[in-house]
């Protein structure tokens, strides 16, 4: 066995002490003045178990496109972030996004500290009707997922250890200021008048700005640079079933961010759906018109574009509206798309042309569909005789963009410091799968295996 370094041992200590200093956290009661409404905590839980499914459904969506000889590391990668963020999220993170906020900015971190007056504590003020541990569940959710997203970017060529670290940096230093200034009620870009509803700019706009940053920094895979053409996907089925689930999960991802059982939530419901729908068949339909064939990875993406987009204004804009939002949407990121495979950015899944631009181009809809007829809490938008508020929605997105990709590519630059960012050339070219996990992708081999009957060949398919 190999002499182990400190940075090996690191996290466990670290986890070690989180586990030792919660035996001494105090327990209490419940809060409940028998106020809550059992309709919205039914629906909370479920939304909430629904966000939840979307990290696996990503890592089977991002596991179905790379190379074979990575499959395991990137679906590893997406799904690491449940346990990491899970934890932090307890500790500090739900404090830094929802505690007492410290001038706009971030929140309280010794607030809510390793959970201190979350269960005991009165309902979150936007959510009267639910316990605040399950807002802080539901929103832990989205704090999850957020880090998976830049995986897509970094693919093939990011060591494992390195990824953990970001995605703690990323979460405390990116995420969670975001999710103060939109989602706070004393967080800046609320107190400006930006809307987004369900993580436009918190969620899909930081994640992909923080891919554009780390595909910057950790450059191009060989294999991109020897040829420029996108990966073959090493299992197509597996990105259906991926976007089936995220599609699945996306109507808890948005119409729970209506925070109960409630009109708003169907009209959520609704718009996701629809949005998704003309998403799908905008880019499919795009692409036929460019010459390609109608294909099951381009409606796939086509149709998370649309859930990506519409998810800043899922609360915000009539149920038609959302077709244009789906559709616009996917037209754009797929230029996006297209430019960038002539440049020389080795953005592995395209997260910033999908996520990054997907979302700016949903917060400027929002600025021009919102309708406080569907909202009251809302605002009208450009189509309404307001076009203030989509000035104020340009604005919110800018400074969205630069601070996310600003401080996501200082982390990125940090870790290197710390421990290597990328594999070497050997591991490269051997796969992320057995150099970083020892193990190894074997759909459609043969695998032996031991039964009452004695020795078998069982395919695996």
């Amino acid at each position: 066995m190999s002499k182990q370094k400190f940075k090996d041992i690191a996290p466990f200590i670290i986890l070690i002490i989180v586990a030792i200093a919660a035996i001494f956290v105090p327990t209490l009661p419940n809060f409940d003045e028998g106020k809550y409404n059992t309709a919205d905590i039914a629906w909370i839980l479920v939304a909430t178990a629904l966000v939840f499914l979307m990290t696996p459904a990503l890592a089977l969506f991002y596991g179905g496109m790379v190379h074979r000889k990575n499959v395991l590391s990137t679906m590893m990668k997406s799904i690491v972030a449940a346990g990491v963020v899970g934890v932090l999220w307890i500790v500090v993170g739900y404090s830094l996004c929802f505690g007492d906020s410290i001038h706009g900015f971030i929140g309280n971190p010794s607030t809510h500290f390793l959970f201190k007056g979350v269960a005991s504590g009165k309902p979150w003020v936007l959510a009267p009707t639910i316990p605040q541990s399950l807002f802080s569940m539901f929103q832990l959710m989205f704090a999850i997922i957020t880090p998976g997203l830049v995986v897509g970017a970094i693919a093939e060529r990011m060591r494992f250890t390195a990824y953990v670290l970001f995605t703690v940096l990323f979460s405390l230093f990116v995420y969670a200021p975001l999710a103060h200034w939109s989602w706070h009620p004393d967080g800046f870009l609320a107190q400006m008048g930006a809307l987004d509803f369900a993580g436009g700019t918190v969620v899909h706009i930081s994640a992909g700005c923080a891919a554009l940053a780390g595909a910057i920094v950790l450059k191009r895979r060989k294999s991109h640079i020897e040829n420029k053409e996108a990966t073959s996907p090493a299992n197509i089925p597996y990105i259906l079933i991926g976007t089936g689930l995220l599609w699945f999960g996306w109507f808890g991802f948005n119409a729970g961010s209506a925070l109960g059982a409630n009109a708003l939530a169907v009209s959520a419901f609704a718009t996701t759906n629809t949005a998704a729908a003309a998403g799908g068949l905008s880019w499919m339909f795009f692409d036929v018109m460019k010459g390609k064939k109608p294909s099951v990875v381009g409606f796939c993406i086509g149709a998370v574009i649309g859930m990506v987009a519409i998810t800043p204004a899922a609360g915000f804009v009539g149920i038609p509206q959302s077709i244009t939002i789906g559709v616009f949407a996917a037209i754009v990121s797929n230029v996006a798309v297209r430019i960038k495979s002539r440049s020389t950015l080795d953005d592995t899944l395209d997260v910033f042309p999908c996520h990054g631009i997907g979302g700016m181009v949903g917060m400027l809809l929002t600025g021009v569909f919102a309708s406080k007829a569907i909202n009251p809490l809302g605002n009208n938008g450009l189509l309404y005789g307001n076009p203030l508020f989509l000035l104020t929605q340009l604005k919110a997105m800018l400074i969205v963009v630069a601070y996310s990709f600003t401080v996501s590519f200082l982390i990125f630059k940090l870790i290197n410091f710390i421990v290597p960012l990328r594999v070497s050339e050997e591991e490269e070219e051997e796969g992320l799968d057995a150099s970083q996990h020892d193990e190894s992708y074997v759909q459609g081999t043969l695998l032996v295996t031991h039964d009452v009957l004695g020795l078998q060949e069982v395919p695996n398919f």
